[in-house]
């Protein structure tokens, strides 16, 4: 089952991005490009939900349809 994430992603003086979550505690991933950094934070998100899934807060269940913010570089 999928569940929807928040990612916070802020660039680091060093060049570097950086991602947290509110949603979920302890979740932080740093990588050289956004896309990077975003494979990194799902695979950390992931081993932490199956390590505290009881502890952390109802995550939105992926439905049919579901609005997602792409970024593209120009």
């Amino acid at each position: 089952m999928e569940r929807i994430i928040i990612l916070h992603i802020e660039k680091l003086p060093e060049g570097l991005y950086l991602a947290t979550s509110d949603n979920i505690q302890g979740l932080v991933a740093q990588g050289r490009t956004i896309a990077e950094t975003i494979e990194i934070a799902r695979d950390v998100a992931k081993k932490l939900i199956e390590d505290q899934e009881e502890k952390i807060p109802n995550l939105k269940i992926v439905k049919d349809n579901f609005d997602y913010p792409l970024v593209v570089g120009i």
